[in-house]
């Protein structure tokens, strides 16, 4: 039945008249106990839905669908929690459904918490005027259980309803000052959250509130309560008696602050100094000083600069800037875009339903014959008919079966004749000795001492190179002065990147004479700066240099290598995993041309130089198959296969992995360690 009814789910009905005749016979099904069979025919009813004209006609078929969706909350545990999932998405798609059944979904003393989350999400969705007080009284109730994380999802709901609702807030407030007085630490810190999300919405109303949380400050340690009460004294700095006092408290501790509670104090101090001038010079001094000169973290440092510079220049300016109208908010933390929400609705009583995604955000199709032909360089399955494709597949198995290792010298796999995973044997450790290092990455002209700074200034150069020491990126210069002045004050702004290289520390510069040149190191942190986009082709880090001359803008070219991590070697399931995973489709081929003399432990060698790590081996034919695996430092894995001919000449790699843009720049760094030219 659910079979039939998926299929049905895909038609398009021709009319009005057409869709309400299939939804006739469909509505028999929601009485169905199979708690499959009644998700699969609301699926379909839903879907007809959206070609019924008769406003009539869909009242009633939201009727219809009202009780069998009730009635799946009396299931197990485990078939309430999907049915709920859907359920969500069905209110969201027509809440008209479930709009009059809001304590359905009430949480029982002994519903599982994941359970209980559900229904908290699903009661704030259908709360209205009509029902907020009941709602909200629940929540309250739910407020002072002892399952810390179903209590904080019980505060932020309050909040949620009071920002949905202005009629609910009055109601909201009264609660969460109830709910503030039980001094739980755990309450107090959501409350704080959900107060300062009030206060954006409503601004300038519901101030009763603020001496409660002043008093509670104390309780404050979990970094987005800390910023959300930042926030408040800022904006309310006026209206709160010793505010000064209350934000040097958390300032005492600037350094030891995350870096959103860092961000929320800088903006909070600038708030009190233009209401208060007078009283808090020296406290945004500080602050500022902090944010510019005594931090890593480039964004507070930005910020910083900025509102020196705005309060420096022109204070009025700065108020219309820090003090001026903000957007009002509005809850949508549940709520899924439009076209998403279609495509899931139309895939209820799936996986995609449970998790929220569309089934190719987490479905991988793997070809049937993936698993044995790790790297074949036979077709792909696109050019077999069905004929030449079962051959294919029975003659992989075949090879399987007989699981032989066919690695040279005849002698057999040692284990009775099985095969093990992909066939893939040999020594775990390559054996090859006796290659010289590689050279280091030589530094190149980034900078010529005849381009101009920031203000047109010209007479510094830069030579820099990326290398990867002793287990480290390291950033490495040479600085040339060519000016008539010395050059002194030396700092390094890295801007956000693909792998999110940061200053490790200071940089240490000596001056520089005119006519002289200088040698600095820093070394960089990945996972620090990410900028969240996929790595260009070729690979580049822009930096910023400021000296006593000016503030130079350069780019940084680097190769895949100085990012690839030391002692990452994939097992070799995980190798299997990834590999079978990217499929045929996605994998990427090069060849290079190498010296005669290159043989397969050669080869091992030279990649070991660039991390690309030796995973297992196998032979084929007159060619030996070198598998191999690397990791950048940001945890972007890849996989290769490495066929080395005896006959040397050209090596063949073919490349897969999950993230396509390091493709070409793997291929390229092989290509460049293996070639005579290396």
């Amino acid at each position: 039945q659910v079979f039939i009814l998926d299929a049905l789910a895909g038609y398009v009905p021709s009319s009005s008249g057409d869709a309400e005749s299939i939804t006739e016979r469909i509505t028999a099904r929601l009485s169905h106990a199979n708690p499959a069979v009644v998700l699969a025919a609301v699926k379909v009813i839903l879907k007809c839905m959206e070609y019924v004209d008769a406003p009539e006609a869909l009242r009633v078929l939201a009727k219809k669908m009202n009780p069998p969706l009730v009635t799946l909350l009396s299931s197990e545990p485990e078939v309430q929690y999907v049915s709920l999932r859907n359920i969500r998405l069905i209110v969201q798609k027509r809440p008209g459904i479930l709009a009059g059944d809001v304590k359905m979904f009430f949480c029982k003393y002994n519903d599982p918490v994941y359970v209980k989350l559900e229904k908290v999400d699903i009661m704030v969705m259908l709360v209205t005027e009509k029902n907020f007080e009941q709602v909200l009284l629940e929540l309250k109730e739910y407020a002072s259980g002892v399952d810390v994380d179903f209590v904080r999802k019980a505060v932020r709901s309050i909040g949620r309803v009071a920002v949905k609702l202005e009629r609910a807030c009055q109601r909201a407030i009264e609660v969460l000052l109830e709910l503030l007085e039980t001094k739980v630490n755990y309450v107090v810190q959501e409350a704080a959250i959900v107060v300062k999300d009030i206060f954006r919405k409503y601004p300038m109303r519901y101030e009763a509130v603020l001496t409660a949380l002043c008093d509670s400050l104390e309780e404050l340690d979990e970094p987005e309560a800390k910023a959300s009460m930042i926030w408040i004294l800022g904006e309310y700095a006026e209206r709160i008696d010793q505010v000064d006092e209350l934000l040097d408290h958390f300032l005492d501790n600037f350094h030891d602050e995350p870096a959103v509670v860092q961000m929320q104090l800088l903006t909070g101090i600038v708030k009190l100094f233009l209401k208060k001038p007078q009283a808090t010079q020296d406290m945004v001094s500080k602050v500022l000083k902090y944010a510019t000169e005594e931090t890593n973290n480039h964004d507070l440092r930005d910020r910083g600069y900025i509102y020196w510079r705005l309060l420096s220049s022109n204070p009025e300016a700065t108020k219309n800037v820090v003090l001026g109208d903000k957007p009002s908010i509005r809850d949508d933390s549940q709520t899924i875009e439009r076209g998403t929400l279609d495509k899931l609705v139309a895939e209820l009583a799936m996986m995609s339903s449970v998790y929220h995604k569309t089934s190719d955000e987490f479905v991988t199709r793997v070809s049937a014959a993936a698993s044995p032909a790790v790297g074949s360089s036979a077709p792909q399955d696109e050019e077999y008919d069905d004929e030449e494709r079962d051959e294919r597949r029975k003659e992989m198995k075949e090879e399987l079966d007989r699981g032989g290792d066919n690695r040279g010298g005849g002698s057999g796999s040692g284990g009775g004749g099985a095969l093990d995973l992909l066939d893939l044997g040999g020594s775990d450790e390559p054996t090859g000795g006796g290659l010289p290092g590689p050279a280091p990455v030589p530094k190149v002209s980034v900078f010529n001492s005849s381009q101009a700074g920031q203000t047109g200034k010209s007479g510094f150069g830069v030579m820099a190179a990326v290398n990867r020491e002793g287990g480290q990126i390291k950033l490495n210069f040479t600085f040339s002065n060519s000016s008539p002045v010395p050059l002194n004050g030396f700092a390094v702004q890295i801007n956000k990147n693909p792998f999110g290289l940061a200053p490790g520390q200071q940089m240490a510069v000596p001056d520089i004479a005119p006519g002289s040149t200088a040698e600095a190191s820093l070394p960089l942190l990945p996972g620090q700066l990410l900028s969240g986009t996929q790595p260009t082709n070729p690979l580049f880090l822009q930096i910023a240099v400021k000296n006593s001359l000016d503030i130079f803008y350069l780019n940084v070219p680097f190769d895949l290598p100085a990012m690839l991590v030391e002692g990452s070697a994939m097992t070799r399931d995980q190798f299997t995993q990834l590999w079978q995973r990217v499929g045929d489709a996605k994998q990427s081929s090069t060849t290079v041309s190498v010296d005669r003399g290159m043989d397969a432990e050669a080869a091992k060698r030279y990649l070991a130089f660039d991390n690309v790590h030796y995973v297992a081996q196998r032979q084929v034919d007159d060619a030996l198959l070198l598998y191999m695996s690397a990791t950048t430092c940001n945890n972007l894995t890849i996989a290769a296969e490495v066929t080395v001919p005896r006959s040397g000449g050209q090596i063949k790699v073919c490349t897969r992995t999950e993230t396509a843009a390091l493709t070409p720049l793997f291929e390229a760094a092989v290509v460049k360690r293996l070639s005579p030219s290396r």
